[in-house]
């Protein structure tokens, strides 16, 4: 395996328009955590970056949904995203942002070199164009029903229902997500990516080169290759991202995966000025190491475009590893940010604080390494009552509780070793190097396996040995055995710090030692006898069914309330609560349209002649994008008819006509269903 001098790690950047769930600590950043912290013990030179992902047509939607600027939503939710991670631990060198002045000139200066070197090729394609909003639509800009399964609500890139990969024209009745209305086909320039002409490259260099790499991610790539690679478009008509600034490309701004990638190096270089150091060489010396971590959606984008994209450029290391994972589902089902099917970590934070070593733990023993897994609340109990506090905590309280008890905190000495000991000594010696084997396969649930191996050693040696029932015959022996639990404890303080950060903090402090290097783990002598502990503090605390309750509870209310909307998608949720004298108010009456007729300056409103029985009104309704004026007249509807008159256009309405929106937005008349005489009071 070759040596580097260097690791340059990077994990996925978060996208801004949401908080963080654990679907994304287990697949990405509690594995990169393991293994950055593991290097880092070990001495090595290792830089870790990250940050938010604020460009894109996911943030642009949001912002016009909330009616905010897209700049305020990205800056909510990248210090959401950030404190987060600074609560469960994640030790980023770095967490950036793509909005920032430094990324955009970064990616920016990419792509202009990469334009002058003539590495894209400008081609004209078809694209929706939404003729309301004058704006090109991206995939996510368009909805429409899946031709695969029938979902009205599939995107212009993928069925959500049914998981089908999509293009914009297959979808049935597209709509315009900022309009609501049928887009119309026009022709548009992008500068494309000729990844076809990298196929011969990829091939040598990832298919030939990398077979090391994890099955699932290589499987996937291969099968990309081997299906045949495309063009693929590096620009958007978009108004929110990085604008491309090359001649032709006005109205235009770098795609997000372009855009996106590009910000580790952006990340690096600000990492650089803030310590001093060179960020080149991090980038562009052959002896660093590039790993990715990340999830398997994101496979494609740094396997396959990314190192193209630097290979393009020229002069930059390319990844020697991309350790992605699959995906985690929660209580049988896949997360679902948008059903709100997930567990929040802010919101965990609330209701469980204080344990974010256990969903470090309980998502590392889960860890969707080379197949989806599964997390459950039971499942999180039971390995956090039967294994982090009835092992791991049970060893060290015993042996601290101990030896305060029989050798006032003061850690004996070793006398005479017996068999028993030598067995227990021969697990502390192979711990670290079997852990790091794991580690060094990015094989994450192995090497918490082998962690609590020592642990589960460590609590068998006392229960064999049994120190409280020798301390009247055969203090000497107690002193031996305690001293080996102590050896054991403080190697369990170093080895779990990857994987268990506060709890290798708590132990370290009961210890009373100073933290210690990968490199001295595996000695039985790391503490001098007369060394002095301090007390015993519980490790973990058992979680109680009622806290699981709670949370379960939780899920099935979310569970609920996603069934009740798929029974009535779309509609709106019940206004405010209004008392019957606010009711009573309104005069609802039955009329009859006599005539109606389309506005000439407005393709929204029609005007109706409505007979009240004792008198007719002039009533215009914004309904001309539903009905025509010939079906309309002579239909029966329910009027306003004490709602003070209103200008509109220079007409006075003299009343309003009611309608039902069904979930598809199709307007329904308010009608009475047997016939009543014009001008009837409805009550």
């Amino acid at each position: 395996m070759k040596q580097f001098k260097r690791h340059i790690i990077t994990s996925a950047l978060p996208y801004a328009n949401g908080p963080i769930h654990i679907g994304h600590l287990a697949g990405v950043y509690i594995p990169a955590d393991i293994y950055v912290r593991y290097l880092r013990s070990k001495g090595e030179d290792v830089v870790w970056v990250c940050g938010s992902d604020e460009h894109g047509v996911a943030i642009e939607l949001k912002a016009r949904k909330e009616g905010k600027p897209p700049q305020e939503i990205v800056d909510f939710y990248h210090n959401q995203i950030k404190e987060s991670f600074l609560e469960f631990g994640i030790s980023f060198d770095i967490y950036h942002r793509t909005s920032s002045k430094l990324h955009h000139k970064t990616a920016a200066d990419f792509f202009k070199q990469m334009e002058a070197e003539g590495k894209f090729k400008i081609e004209t394609s078809k694209q929706f164009y939404d003729e309301k909003e004058s704006q090109f639509l991206a995939d996510r800009y368009i909805k429409g029903t899946c031709p695969v399964c029938g979902f009205q609500e599939a995107y212009g890139d993928q069925c959500e229902n049914c998981g089908s990969t999509l293009s914009p024209t297959e979808l049935k009745f597209p709509r315009s997500m900022l309009s609501g209305e049928a887009p119309v086909i026009r022709e548009t320039k992008h500068w494309y990516l000729p990844l076809d002409e990298y196929e011969p490259w990829l091939k040598d260099w990832l298919l030939e080169g990398h077979k090391e790499w994890k099955p699932n991610v290589y499987g996937q790539c291969k099968s990309w290759i081997d299906n045949g690679l495309r063009p693929r478009p590096m620009t958007r008509d978009l108004n929110w991202g990085i604008p491309v600034s090359v001649e032709g490309g006005e109205g235009k701004v770098l795609y997000v995966w372009f855009d996106a990638p590009i910000g580790y190096i952006s990340a690096t270089k600000q990492w650089a000025i803030d310590n001093g150091k060179n960020w080149e060489v991090y980038w562009k010396g052959d002896d660093t190491r590039l790993l990715h971590f990340i999830g398997k959606d994101n496979i494609v984008f740094h396997c396959i475009v990314f190192p193209t994209i630097l290979k393009a450029a020229g002069g930059y290391v390319l990844p020697d590893n991309v350790p992605a994972n699959e995906f985690l589902n929660l209580e049988g089902s896949k997360i679902s940010t948008s059903r709100n099917w997930a567990v929040w970590l802010h919101e965990y934070l609330e209701d469980l604080p204080g344990k974010q070593d256990t969903l470090r733990y309980t998502l590392t023993a889960n860890a969707p390494e080379i197949k989806d897994n599964d997390f459950t609340w039971k499942d999180f109990q039971t390995r956090n009552n039967s294994e982090l506090v009835a092992i791991f905590g049970n060893f060290v309280n015993r042996a601290v509780v101990l030896i305060h008890k029989y050798f006032d905190g003061k850690l004996p000495e070793r006398g005479e070793l017996q068999p028993i000991d030598n067995e227990i000594i021969k697990s502390i010696k192979e711990a670290p190097q079997r852990i790091a084997d794991s580690l060094d396969q990015f094989k994450f649930r192995e090497a918490l396996f082998q962690l609590m191996e020592l642990a589960r050693a460590g609590n068998k040696y006392l229960a064999d040995t049994e120190p409280w029932k020798l301390i009247k015959e055969d203090k000497g022996r107690v002193e031996t055995i305690l001293n080996i639990a102590v050896q054991i404890s403080v190697n369990l303080s170093i080895l779990c710090e990857p994987f268990l950060p506060f709890t290798a903090e708590k132990l370290i402090s009961i210890l009373a030692i100073e933290k210690s290097k990968w490199s001295a783990a595996g000695s039985i002598d790391l503490t001098e006898s007369g060394h002095q502990l301090n007390k015993a503090a519980l490790l973990f605390e058992k979680i109680e069914d009622k806290e699981v309750e709670a949370q379960v509870n939780k899920l099935l209310k979310t569970k609920k309330m996603n069934e009740q909307e798929k029974l009535t998608p779309n509609l709106p949720a019940l206004k405010d609560e209004v008392v019957f004298d606010d009711f009573i108010k309104m005069d609802l009456r039955v009329g009859e349209i006599k005539t109606a007729q389309r506005l000439e300056k407005s393709n929204k409103l029609l005007k109706f002649s409505v007979d009240m029985g004792l008198e007719t009104r002039t009533i215009l309704s914004g309904v001309a994008k539903h009905f025509t004026p010939e079906e309309m007249i002579g239909k029966r509807v329910t009027v306003v008819a004490n709602l003070a008159p209103r200008k509109i256009m220079g007409i006075e309405s003299q009343g309003m006509l009611l309608f039902a929106e069904n979930s598809d937005g199709k307007l329904v008349m308010v009608s009475p269903e047997e016939d009543a005489e014009n001008g009837a009071s409805i009550s």
